[in-house]
């Protein structure tokens, strides 16, 4: 059975459908949610779930590097197989990210290549594009570029605006997620494509 950390910034509508997975036949389990901010109303949802939460607020410290040194150290020691980036809206340096080469996942709000950064729907309607949607990747060391692991596409629709196409490709990243861990958990690094 894979032990599997969740880190967050926000609600955790992700993280939320992540734990909701890990259940049955199911081969991994949670053992942490963390986030960087001690607000994020995530982490009282998956308390409710039973499952040990952490808050190091990144706004304690004077660089990214010691933020990372905190974090670490929950993290550690929940002793996880698998980290999951569910919204977590830090850039981690590439020591961190090498700590955890090939067992940390993240979700992106584009069809990656295109978009890695933030404004992903503007910037895919801007673009004129007939589709656009989420991407489960490893995390690398550079931002957004890691080996796919999924993808879910939607269509651009005529008037669509930032917001209407980002409620719809939240729609497909609570699908492909939680299909994306539970293969990668079961040693299977097989693109989903939804």
């Amino acid at each position: 059975m894979k032990r599997v950390a969740i880190l967050i910034s926000g609600g955790g509508s992700n993280m939320l459908r992540l734990l909701d997975s890990m259940a049955g036949d199911h081969p991994a389990r949670p053992v942490l949610v963390g986030s960087n901010d001690p607000a994020a109303s995530g982490l009282a949802k998956a308390a409710a779930q039973g499952v040990p939460t952490v808050a190091i607020d990144h706004r304690a410290f004077a660089s990214r590097t010691e933020f990372e040194a905190a974090l670490l150290e929950p993290l550690l020691a929940a002793e996880p197989d698998i980290i999951c980036l569910a919204g977590f809206m830090r850039i981690l340096t590439p020591d961190f990210t090498r700590r955890f080469a090939g067992r940390m996942l993240n979700i992106h709000p584009s069809l990656l290549p295109k978009y890695p950064g933030l404004h992903t729907h503007a910037r895919a309607i801007e673009a004129g594009d007939a589709e656009a949607g989420a991407t489960v990747h490893e995390v690398t060391a550079d931002l957004d570029a890691g080996p796919i692991l999924g993808q879910a596409r939607v269509p651009v629709l005529p008037g669509e605006t930032p917001d209407t196409l980002a409620a719809r490709v939240l729609v497909q990243e609570h699908r492909l997620y939680p299909e994306v861990l539970r293969r990668f958990a079961a040693g299977d690094r097989k693109p989903v494509l939804l």
